[in-house]
């Protein structure tokens, strides 16, 4: 049984015809990405809060909201700037092993390390260092795999848009319940977190089939492309609401330890058995979600970019409304109802989202560039969100405004993917300018 099965012919662009995959490359690429979010997700949700709050004597609980901030994103400010920078060096690598598999290896590997500085760091300056190390390298071996929808896929890409994001909920579940039911530590956490990467990372990157160089046309290198992607207004559109929907994803999720702990007052030996199980109510439907919206979205249509763009503005709404419930009544119980809507709706729109954004690529040359900044949209927003979030709770002494934002701009961000334009294939777009 072979990984890939109806890929396009040498010299063939992927986009060029109808490529499908087998069963073997999907497992493949759905594991490469649950250990890519279990060793990103884990710390944010869980072991980073906790290292950053302190607890010392007559120091504020914010202090420790604040610091996570902090540290969560100017730590993967670093990590957003690699995507697109490794993503064009993969553009144009030419190697025996492809060119996507050495940076989905090395950037393995560069985690790995990451993870084993952050669960030896102390303090928060140190704690942000590490964490540097940790999104650069998760950074590098995203931007490569998310390459690989748009090199070998056509036909199947919202499916394989589900699969990443669908990983993206189970990954925390892996992480977050593997800390919490075998008891970890700090360090040996961070040491599981390390090993996961460096086995499963490298070994998918080694299985998953990538054109040896031999197979490959030479790089095209030139100062800029006039069909660029990131230059095209309705995928820069489309780029900007990602960003808009992940803030406010970020703000309903990031800081869910500290709204237990002093929104709800949950007793702190229970509150991470209680974020665990949230995080399972949002992963079973961040699943279902992004298996269904994925596949709905690669049945055929008259204007599949249309439908595309409808179930992720309708999802980024469904979004929303998971932030009005907890304002409704802020205890455990509405939380878990909202967990299980953001789930939802945020399952559907990154799985849509991102099978939208490769149909709006310019250039075959630089998938993973392009790719790398759908995945940095998605990144910063992660980013900002809790430096952002911990702002809006440091403001008011609470939590009301931080879910209330999370409920805004979920539904702004949707409202602009509308701003993406849709022709229908009896008018089309231009074409773009000959290179």
């Amino acid at each position: 049984m072979t990984a890939h099965s109806g890929a396009p012919a040498q010299g063939t662009p992927a986009h060029a015809e109808a490529a499908r995959v087998g069963v073997l490359w999907m497992t493949l690429f759905t594991l490469a990405w649950l250990a890519i979010w279990t060793v990103q997700l884990t710390p944010v949700q869980l072991l980073l809060p906790l290292q950053l709050d302190t607890g010392a004597p007559g120091e504020s609980w914010i202090a420790g909201v604040v610091w996570a901030g902090v540290v969560l994103s100017v730590g993967g400010l670093v990590g957003i700037i690699a995507a697109p920078v490794s993503g064009r060096w993969s553009d144009r690598t030419r190697s025996r092993r492809g060119r996507r598999r050495p940076w989905a290896m090395g950037g393995s590997l560069l985690a790995a390390l990451g993870l084993l500085l952050t669960g030896l760091a102390t303090g928060p300056i140190a704690v942000g260092g590490a964490w540097i190390v940790v999104s650069v390298g998760v950074s590098v071996a995203s931007a490569a795999l998310t390459a690989m929808i748009a090199d070998q896929l056509t036909a199947q890409r919202g499916a394989a848009s589900a699969a990443a994001s669908s990983a993206q909920a189970v990954g925390i579940v892996v992480g977050v319940g593997a800390v919490v039911l075998l008891g970890l530590g700090i360090l040996p956490s961070y040491l599981l977190l390390a090993a996961i990467i460096a086995v499963v990372g490298v070994g998918t990157a080694l299985w998953l089939p990538d054109a040896p160089a031999h197979e490959l046309a030479p790089p095209v290198l030139r100062p800029g492309s006039r069909t660029a992607s990131w230059r095209d207004r309705d995928f820069l559109w489309l780029l900007i609401s990602r960003l808009i929907v992940n803030i406010g994803n970020a703000f309903g999720t990031s800081l869910l330890l500290f709204f237990l702990l002093y929104g709800v007052r949950v007793a702190s030996d229970e509150a991470q058995d209680d974020l665990l199980v949230l995080i399972v109510i949002y992963t079973v439907f961040v699943v279902i979600a992004s298996i269904v919206a994925g596949m709905l979205s690669d049945r055929r249509s008259a204007n599949p970019l249309r439908r595309r763009r409808m179930i992720t503005a309708v999802s980024a709404v469904v979004q929303a409304i998971s932030g009005v419930v907890i304002l409704i009544h802020p205890s455990f119980q509405t939380t878990a109802v909202a967990a299980a809507v953001m789930g939802a709706g945020y399952g559907a729109y990154m799985a849509v989202s991102l099978a939208f954004a490769t149909d709006l690529l310019k250039d075959p040359d630089d998938h993973a560039r392009d790719l790398g900044l759908v995945n940095v949209s998605a990144q910063l927003g992660q980013l900002l969100g809790p430096l952002l979030g911990a702002g809006l709770v440091a403001l008011v002494g609470g939590f009301w405004l931080l879910f209330a934002a999370a409920a805004v701009l979920s539904a702004v961000g949707g409202a602009m993917t509308y701003a993406v334009r849709a022709p229908s294939p009896a008018s089309p777009a231009p074409a773009a300018a000959p290179r």
